[in-house]
């Protein structure tokens, strides 16, 4: 950073993953200063609180950028709000509701010449970097990718995620996707997709898909329903060996190698990477793993399943 002072950041939206995620990362970095939130459902102490982001922006703050962390339906408003004002903005992933809706903010940021950045976080777990540079100089046979957790625990009661828009097993499973995307040389398409929807709800509650990388098949099974030990395991067989990305890509194993592991520190690499950007002028808003979500959408076997409540 050149800047004499801190990037002064609104947050909008203070749902779990503000609260879990992006406020202890925004405190622990010197280069940020939060300075508002705006959302429905309550604020943080000690932090002026606004109903929503055009109160936020219109109270006089001198704001610098704005991190969204609302549900996904709607984020494109909020971010077109944010830099029409001539603000910097990370979204959440995924960046929109659909691949359009991230073309127009990417169009509308160029033109307003601030930073736009989606922020992929599982991209900055700690084995995925060392599991591109390895992968690299392989070729690679087969990808298996297994993404299983605990809509209870997780996604406690936020009934948004299996409604029209919330992407439901997508929502966690885009982040297998983000990191297949970032490590695999060829891109993905996907040859056969099959999703099963609770009875009375509008998104899936778990999916696989079948797809195909270059001339390697790449599979993927995401459920929202595993309780007990959770699951976010890749599996990369190459022709030098198998390579495994445990815990959401945290945990590193090559072969019969010893596994590398190292704390959780995706959001404090997302942040820096979000300061970085703004200090460069540039912006990152890769939507290919929502490609890959709106494709497997569209064209997916649709299977009723019984009803499903928290």
């Amino acid at each position: 950073m050149t800047t004499a002072r801190p990037i002064r950041i609104g947050l909008v939206g203070v749902g779990k993953i503000a609260r879990d995620q992006h406020v202890p990362a925004i405190r622990a970095d010197e280069r940020f200063d939060l300075v508002a939130t705006a959302s429905h459902h309550g604020g943080l102490e000690g932090v002026p609180a606004y109903r929503d982001i055009a109160d936020m922006i219109g109270a006089g703050h001198a704001l610098d950028a704005v991190a969204i962390c609302t549900p996904p339906a709607g984020r494109d408003a909020l971010a077109a709000a944010a830099i029409e004002a001539g603000l910097h903005v990370l979204i959440e992933k995924p960046p929109g509701a659909t691949v359009a809706e991230v073309d127009d903010l990417i169009a509308l940021a160029k033109a307003k010449h601030v930073t736009l950045f989606a922020a992929w976080h599982s991209r900055e777990a700690a084995g995925v970097a060392p599991a591109r540079d390895w992968l690299a100089g392989a070729r690679i046979h087969a990808v298996r990718i297994v993404w299983k957790e605990d809509i209870r625990r997780w996604h406690p009661g936020q009934e948004w995620i299996l409604e029209a828009g919330g992407f439901g097993v997508f929502d966690p499973g885009i982040n297998a996707l983000s990191i297949v995307t970032e490590l695999l040389p060829a891109p993905l398409t996907i040859e056969a997709a099959r999703i099963e929807i609770p009875e009375g709800r509008a998104s899936p509650i778990a999916a696989t898909l079948a797809m195909r990388s270059g001339d390697a098949p790449v599979s993927a099974d995401f459920d929202f329903l595993q309780t007990g030990p959770q699951t976010w395991d890749i599996e990369v067989d190459t022709d030098r060996g198998t390579l495994r990305l445990g815990l959401g890509g945290s945990v590193l194993r090559i072969g019969d190698g010893p596994e590398r592991r190292e704390p959780d520190r995706e959001y404090a690499r997302l942040y820096a990477r979000f300061a970085g950007l703004v200090a460069g002028g540039d912006s990152d808003a890769d939507a290919e793993p929502l490609r890959l979500v709106e494709e497997a959408l569209e064209l997916a076997e649709r299977v009723a399943v019984p009803r499903f409540a928290y």
